[in-house]
């Protein structure tokens, strides 16, 4: 699969797509107290995302089975949705989701606090965020890929978080998944040139100690190796001439 240079009709449909899947964050996190299941979660998620009309763009996808991927403390994404799932005050979970509107997706992911949490799960929190925001300044026409990642990485590093290696971000379009992927760690070389048009998901994922992870049995959910904490935050970004802009905010 090629990198595609979106259309204006492509961009529109994926600046409402984007709008959609930012406002279905927003609703969410208000749901988000102790002693609700990440089963109910999932289920208000795909209620919300219907309710604009839209289809949740990970139900089914490669057999995942929920809408919303909801991944609490130590998972760091794809945790699967269920009844047995409390959410518990101090608990940070991440929920990432995606939206498909008239053919177009949208992926972006938050991570939230469940009452009062650790000043170190803040302090994650706030630095995998700003990951992002640093990776975006290089997410214009004529810089190259990798500087995105190595942005990530560098931030990253100057709290000596580890940086997950295993998982990447991707473009997006009428695809959820497209080319180029996207590191969060630095490459050798500098990637390919990036063209105004393109658009990506850019997505930090980030530890509280080391990068290493490990898959459970489910064959979806990722934890930390070390069982740290782990922070994710993602949007669906529009490479432009000038800055970039953030289609799911």
């Amino acid at each position: 699969m090629a990198v595609t240079v979106k259309s204006a009709r492509e961009i529109e449909l994926m600046k409402k797509a984007g709008k959609i899947l930012a406002k279905t964050h927003e609703l969410l996190a208000a749901e988000i107290k102790p002693g609700i299941s990440t089963y109910e979660i999932n289920k208000k998620g795909e209620e919300i995302i219907r309710s604009f009309d839209c289809i949740p763009s990970f139900l089914n996808y490669n057999g995942y089975p929920a809408s919303i991927c909801i991944s609490v403390n130590d998972e760091v994404v794809h945790g699967i949705p269920s009844k047995q799932r409390i959410v518990q005050e101090g608990d940070i979970v991440s929920l990432d989701a995606g939206v498909i509107y008239k053919g177009y997706h949208s992926d972006a992911a938050r991570t939230v606090a469940v009452g009062e949490i650790s000043k170190e799960a803040k302090k994650l929190m706030d630095v995998t965020k700003q990951c992002f925001f640093e990776g975006i300044k290089f997410a214009k026409e004529g810089h190259r890929l990798y500087e995105i990642s190595a942005a990530i990485n560098n931030y990253a590093d100057r709290f000596g978080y580890g940086v997950v290696r295993d998982l990447v971000g991707h473009g997006i379009g009428a695809n959820l998944h497209e080319d180029p992927q996207i590191p969060n760690f630095r490459q050798r070389g500098r990637g390919m040139r990036l063209q105004a048009g393109m658009t990506l998901a850019i997505e930090p994922m980030i530890n509280l100690g080391r990068s290493d992870v490990v898959w459970l049995d489910d064959d979806w959910t990722v934890v930390t190796d070390d069982g740290s904490l782990s922070a994710h935050y993602e949007n669906t970004v529009l490479v432009t001439k000038g800055e970039p802009e953030i289609l799911s905010l």
